[in-house]
């Protein structure tokens, strides 16, 4: 997941929905965050109950994962996003239809309504995405990387929207990515700050919507999948435009043969998964 929130338009909740822990993750994000809203209202009793329900072990242990794949990954995906645009955007096309053939396979039960949400979906999420601007903000301010942490982790548990791809439409990617790199932790610190009350308030919608009406929630997660497939088309230059071109150079093949090999891998490695997560 943290390999994946990395990068624009690849969702690390794309990862957990395909992964079969998706459910399960917002379930312990929802309750954290409902145990701690009752700690602050000073009804303990209450925040022990929502605070028993959390997996800690299963959570802190994902969230280990997360931190030290951003880390550790941050940079190289950036030397690469620079030296092989087309490649790269092309193996992360490939990841994202295998994911939403996975994730197609997750319905209790599908009817024609699923089907026209998730063409709706996946065709305004398509049209949307060419509306974002390029460019970067220049010096942001503390409120701007709190803000940007609040919008990126709502999008990061998304499948098909990536916190990523929401920094870059709100022109704050290389920022947060620079912050990271040069282990500015003050930026960093603000930016996850940010996150945690956008995840804690998100979380509670999220967790509902799942319960209440999960095939409809799926349906528009897979629509959002399908219609960031325009961020990650390879051309004309991979994840850093949202123009749509067609093959112009000689690493077509390179390009076909990334976004298959991924695709291939992830379906055959989460059909292999065990039924139970």
């Amino acid at each position: 997941m943290g390999s994946a929130d990395v990068v624009p338009g690849v969702s690390g909740g794309t990862i957990a929905l395909v992964l079969g822990i998706y459910e399960r993750l917002i379930g312990s994000i929802r309750s954290a965050s409902s145990g701690i809203g009752s700690a602050l209202r000073g009804d303990r009793a209450e925040a022990r109950s929502h605070f028993i329900q959390v997996e800690w072990g299963f959570v802190f242990t994902l969230l280990l994962g997360i931190l030290t794949a951003i880390l550790t990954l941050a940079h190289f995906i950036e030397v690469q996003l620079e030296e092989r645009p087309v490649v790269l955007a092309a193996a992360f096309f490939g990841l994202v239809v295998g994911s939403v053939i996975i994730a197609s396979s997750l319905f209790k039960s599908r009817r024609p309504v699923h089907l026209a949400l998730g063409l709706i979906v996946g065709i305004l999420v398509f049209l949307l995405l060419g509306l974002g601007s390029e460019g970067g903000a220049s010096d942001p301010g503390g409120w701007v990387y709190f803000g940007s942490g609040a919008l990126a982790i709502c999008a990061m548990i998304l499948p098909g929207i990536s916190g990523s791809l929401i920094l870059v439409l709100i022109g704050m990617y290389d920022s947060v990515l620079a912050a990271v790199n040069d282990r500015d932790l003050v930026a960093v610190g603000v930016f996850a700050l940010g996150a945690i009350v956008g995840l804690a308030l998100f979380s509670q919608l999220l967790d509902r919507a799942l319960k209440r009406a999960h095939d409809l929630v799926l349906a528009a997660l897979i629509g959002l999948m399908a219609g960031s497939l325009r961020i990650v088309w390879p051309w004309p230059d991979g994840v850093d435009s949202s123009a749509l071109a067609a093959p112009s150079d000689q690493l077509w093949q390179s390009a076909a043969a990334a976004a298959i090999g991924a695709a291939f891998v992830v379906v055959v490695a989460l059909l292999a998964r065990p039924s139970e997560v």
